[in-house]
């Protein structure tokens, strides 16, 4: 039930919270906050620059049990459904193995298919709602309904208008159909067309890759960058370009499913350690070293630690000051992938390395996508010239994709522009600014009406915790009944217990919006009892800091 707890971590000062317990007020070698002890030891020499501030409550039990039963009785109901289709008494719409090839390996018999059969058409009316408009701040649904328990959808012909967007990843506002990156997309489209029909080491390398692919490395602050068609590509297609067999991956382990894939694919072979836990990266890098590869005990080729910058199911923000002591102290590679936290984080903009105030070449791989904050498509991996050049003739995503869309690669051009203030304006900056002024705000609004609420302060990923599996459905029909537009996520994308509502926080949101969502979210949390905080938290880590040193060492 407990995952994770709570850290606050303010220049150089870890502090770790925990609950008072029989009444008991004491404090040792802290302060008091809130009713819990924050205890003030000196970080590593003061890795943090900033205020770095986490929490994961403890699940009630009370709630962990009733979870856990809601999800018993569905499954055993499940097995009776499916029992009752194998006799033709329930008729079965989902794919099932052809009577010829009853005696072979089952094709789609698992888990995840009787899952999908007994548990997720009950809600899927959740998903895959038709978006009919610009997914800004607000979004038009097309209504349809259902009169076969979700298997099938059929339209009503009308639109549901002016829905509020809290699921898009919108984060600075950049997905629109009018304004100045609009207006230069459409002029992309009339000179170059839609596509390029190759791939861009034959004969669909633009001037526009180049111009996107330097603006890029500027922005960014490393030598040198190059751009993909497809984010999940990116890093699913060169991973496997950067390790191979007798290589060594570190791998966070809630890291996104298209790390996990390129991690797979490369063949090398891949050690999972806790999220956000150093501890347990550093002991993973103490027995690489150590102990070597398995059986033959020779040194690894390469270790690679690949980590997030935004978790986009937790909210949490890596902890890429300790991430990046222990890579130099370990002589480790540091894969960081920023789909999320690019354009989100930092004073400019440019991230979680410019969140801390980093220096980017201490990462040496730096990935990120153009899908969220840039309201474009696509990929990006920055680095030093070498890298780039030798991703540039081994990349799959390289030599067999086809170009970046030229209206695609403008609308990155000109919002990249916007946020580095190279369009004469200062539209990126308050863009930016607005994006952490609301971000602060929805968070504390949920969190002061009693609903549990994961990550970090700062990021604009909001997951609220629902657990129960009929919740997730009666979460996301009323939010939408009150023209919200919310995300509601269950297994498989988070553990089987830990069912959520995702909300994603736009620089667009007025604070009308954020707070006509906050009180139907109010409204809702009271109607299916889903403020489940008591404000209690655990420590975070399971030893002081101050036991391990993360200064470099000399060769």
């Amino acid at each position: 039930m407990t995952r994770f707890g709570a850290v606050e971590i303010s220049a150089g000062l870890s502090h770790s919270y925990k609950p008072v317990m029989n009444g008991i007020r004491s404090c040792e070698n802290g302060t008091l906050r809130n009713g819990m002890i924050a205890e003030e030891k000196v970080h590593n020499g003061g890795l943090y620059k900033r205020s770095f501030n986490e929490a994961f409550e403890e699940t009630p039990m009370i709630v962990a049990v009733l979870t856990y039963m809601g999800y018993g009785i569905l499954t055993l109901f499940g097995y009776l459904r499916d029992f009752l289709r194998t006799w033709k008494i329930e008729k079965c719409h989902i794919a099932t193995e052809r009577d010829e090839q009853k005696d072979f390996v089952p094709l789609y018999q698992d888990f995840e298919n009787f899952y999908t059969r007994n548990l997720y058409m009950r809600i899927r009316d959740n998903w895959n709602r038709p978006v009919c408009s610009v997914p800004g701040e607000r979004i038009d649904l097309m209504e349809r309904f259902t009169d076969d328990y979700n298997w099938t959808f059929k339209f009503t012909g009308r639109v549901i208008k002016g829905v509020i967007n809290m699921g898009s990843y919108n984060y600075l506002g950049f997905a629109q159909n009018t304004g100045l990156c609009a207006d230069a997309s459409a002029k992309a489209l009339s000179q170059y067309g839609v596509g390029m029909c190759s791939t861009r080491q034959e004969i669909g390398n633009m001037d526009k890759h180049e111009e996107l692919e330097q603006l890029v490395a500027k922005f960014l602050g490393v030598e040198a960058a190059m751009t993909y068609g497809m984010g999940f590509a990116t890093n699913s297609m060169n991973i496997p370009a950067l390790v191979g067999k007798g290589c060594l991956i570190l791998s966070d382990e809630l890291n996104h499913s298209s790390l996990v894939l390129g991690a797979r694919l490369s063949g090398a072979t891949i050690r999972i350690f806790k999220h956000n836990k150093m501890q347990s990266l550093e002991k993973l890098l103490r027995d690489a070293i150590v102990q070597g590869q398995p059986r033959t005990h020779r040194p690894w080729k390469k270790i690679l630690i690949v980590v997030e910058g935004i978790y986009s199911m937790e909210g949490s923000i890596v902890r890429l000051p300790d991430v990046i002591a222990l890579k130099k102290k370990y002589k480790a590679y540091l894969y960081l992938d920023e789909a999320h936290s690019i354009g989100a984080l930092g004073p400019n903009g440019r991230g979680v390395v410019d969140y801390f105030g980093l220096d980017p070449r201490d990462v040496d791989i730096m990935m990120g996508t153009f899908t969220k904050s840039f309201g474009s498509a696509g990929g990006y991996i920055g680095g030093s010239k070498v890298l780039i050049d030798y991703l540039r003739a081994h990349s799959h995503s390289s030599a067999y994709a086809t170009s970046m869309s030229p209206p695609v690669a403008q609308q990155i051009i000109s919002s990249m522009k916007c946020i580095m203030g190279e369009d004469g304006s200062t539209v990126g900056r308050k863009h930016v600014e607005q994006l952490a002024e609301n971000t602060k705000y929805f968070r504390h609004r949920l969190t002061e009406m009693g609903f549990i609420i994961y990550g970090n302060s700062d990021s604009p990923v909001v997951p609220l915790m629902l657990y129960m599996p009929a919740k997730i459905g009666a979460f996301g029909r009323e939010m939408l009944k009150r023209n919200i537009g919310v995300v509601v996520v269950g297994f498989p994308a988070t553990p089987i217990i830990e069912s959520r509502a995702r909300f994603c926080v736009s620089a667009a949101h007025t604070k009308e919006m954020l707070d006509a969502a906050l009180r139907e979210i109010n409204e809702v949390g009271d109607l299916l009892q889903l403020k489940y905080s008591r404000h209690l938290f655990v420590p975070l880590l399971d030893r002081p800091f101050d036991e391990t040193t993360y200064e470099e060492t000399e060769d």
